[in-house]
C-alpha cells in the first residue's frame, strides 16, 4: 500500500514539495544548532524548556486524543466512527513523531539520546515517558495498517489486532498522565505543582486533538472523493465542546486555588503571564488572545446551531486548536519557568532558528500525515466504499 503515497496529482505534489523545502530549511538550521550549541536559542539556565517542549506538550495532547475515536468504535461498537478511526490514528502517528523529533531538537545533538537507551534510569519520569510515547507509535502504525490492511480486502479485522487495540486505549491515556508527570513532579516549580496536572493535559488533549481532526476530516471531504460523514464530523464536535468546558473550567479552578490562598510562587506566575512582572509582558498580549479564542471557541460550540452547522463548527475547532496551543505551549511551559526560584524574572523568547527548526519539524509531521491520509482514502476509493 505504500506506493499509494506516490502516486497523485499536480496539486498533491506541490504541496509536497512545498513541505520538502520547508523541512530543508529546518534541517539546515538544525545543522547550525547542531554546531553552535543549544545557545542558538533563547533557552538558559533560569529557563531550559521553551519552544520545543511547548510544541512536545502540545502535540502529545494531540496524539493521545485519538482514544477518543478508537475507545467508541472499538469497545462501544458505534459503527460510523469506523470511517473516521483510520484518520485518528494516523494522525495520532504523525503527533507522536513529531514529539519524539522535538525532544530530538532540544537535546542539542543526537548523540545525547543514547544515554537515555544506554544508561536507562527507571526512577526517571523521563526514562518513561520514552517508553510510553515509542510503545503508542507503534501501537497506532500497527493497528491502523492492519485495519486498513483488512479494509483493502474487504474482510473484518483479524481477531489477534484486538489485544493491541484494548491495549492502545489506556496507553493512549499514560502518554498524557506521565508528560504531566514531568512537570507536576518538580518541587521548585510551583505553577506545575498541582494535582490536577494531569486532568488538565487530559482535558485540553480531548478538544485540541478532535479539534484538529474535525479540520482534516472538512480537509479530506473538500478535497478528496472520500466523505467522513456529516454526523461523524458532528459527533466529534459535541466531544470538542464538552472537552473544551472542562479544561476551561480547570484553568479557572488553578487560578481561584492561587488567588484565594494567596500563594505567592503560583500568583505570581499568573500575574507574569496575564499582566506583566516587573515590567517584563512579552506575553501578556498571547494570553489574553488565547482568552478571545477560548470564549469565542466556548459559544460556537456550546450552542446547538452553531455547533451542528459545518461552517461555524470549523471557526470553533480552529479557535480551540489556537487557544489550546497558546495556555498549553507557551504559558504552561514559559510561565512555570517565570519567575525562577528566586524570585527574579529573566524572560525568554524564541530565536529566529528555533522557530524555523520548530516549523520544519512541524512541516515533517504534515508530511507523514499527508503521506498517510493519501494512502488511506486511496484504499477506500479503490475497494469504492465510505463514499460521499
Amino acid at each position: 500500500m505504500l506506493e499509494k503515497a506516490f502516486v497523485g496529482g499536480r496539486k498533491y505534489w506541490i504541496w509536497m514539495a512545498f513541505l520538502l523545502g520547508v523541512i530543508g530549511l529546518g534541517f539546515i538550521m538544525y545543522l547550525w544548532q547542531w554546531r553552535y550549541g543549544l545557545g542558538l536559542t533563547g533557552m538558559g539556565r533560569d529557563v531550559s524548556w521553551g519552544f520545543y517542549i511547548a510544541q512536545f506538550t502540545y502535540l502529545v495532547g494531540v496524539a493521545a486524543s485519538g482514544v477518543m475515536v478508537v475507545l467508541p468504535c472499538y469497545i462501544h461498537n458505534y459503527k460510523p466512527f469506523a470511517k473516521v478511526t483510520i484518520l485518528g490514528e494516523f494522525l495520532a502517528v504523525a503527533a507522536v513523531t513529531m514529539c519524539l523529533m522535538f525532544i530530538l531538537v532540544d537535546l542539542g545533538r543526537v548523540d545525547r539520546l543514547l544515554n537515555m537507551i544506554l544508561h536507562p534510569t527507571p526512577n526517571s519520569i523521563l526514562f518513561w515517558d520514552m517508553v510510553v510515547l515509542n510503545v503508542y507509535l507503534f501501537l497506532n502504525i500497527f493497528i491502523g495498517w492492519v485495519a486498513l490492511s483488512a479494509e483493502r480486502k474487504d474482510v473484518p479485522p483479524p481477531h489477534w489486532i484486538k489485544p493491541f487495540i484494548y491495549i492502545s486505549i489506556p496507553w493512549a491515556f499514560s502518554i498524557h498522565t506521565v508528560t504531566a508527570f514531568l512537570y507536576a513532579g518538580l518541587p521548585g516549580r510551583h505553577f506545575w505543582l498541582t494535582a490536577i496536572m494531569a486532568a488538565r493535559f487530559l482535558a485540553s488533549a480531548f478538544c485540541s486533538g478532535p479539534a484538529l481532526l474535525i479540520v482534516f476530516c472538512l480537509i479530506v471531504r473538500k478535497v478528496t472523493k472520500f466523505d467522513p460523514g456529516k454526523d461523524q464530523i458532528r459527533t466529534l464536535g459535541g466531544i470538542v465542546a464538552y472537552a473544551m468546558i472542562l479544561n476551561v473550567f480547570f484553568f479557572l479552578l488553578e487560578l481561584f486555588t492561587a488567588f484565594y490562598s494567596q500563594i505567592p510562587g503560583h500568583m505570581h506566575s499568573f500575574i507574569y503571564l496575564f499582566r506583566g512582572l516587573e515590567g517584563h509582558a512579552r506575553l501578556v498580549p498571547w494570553m489574553w488572545t488565547f482568552v478571545v479564542f477560548a470564549v469565542a471557541a466556548l459559544v460556537l460550540l456550546i450552542v446547538p446551531a452553531t455547533r451542528r452547522k459545518l461552517d461555524t463548527l470549523l471557526v470553533g475547532c480552529v479557535c480551540v486548536i489556537i487557544a489550546t496551543w497558546i495556555d498549553k505551549g507557551l504559558g504552561l511551559v514559559i510561565g512555570g519557568f517565570t519567575p525562577n526560584p528566586l524570585g527574579k524574572v529573566v524572560e525568554y523568547w524564541p530565536t529566529g532558528p528555533e522557530f524555523l527548526i520548530s516549523l520544519g519539524v512541524w512541516a515533517t509531521g504534515v508530511l507523514i500525515l499527508t503521506a498517510l491520509y493519501k494512502i488511506a482514502i486511496s484504499v477506500r476509493e479503490e475497494a469504492g466504499i465510505y463514499k460521499a
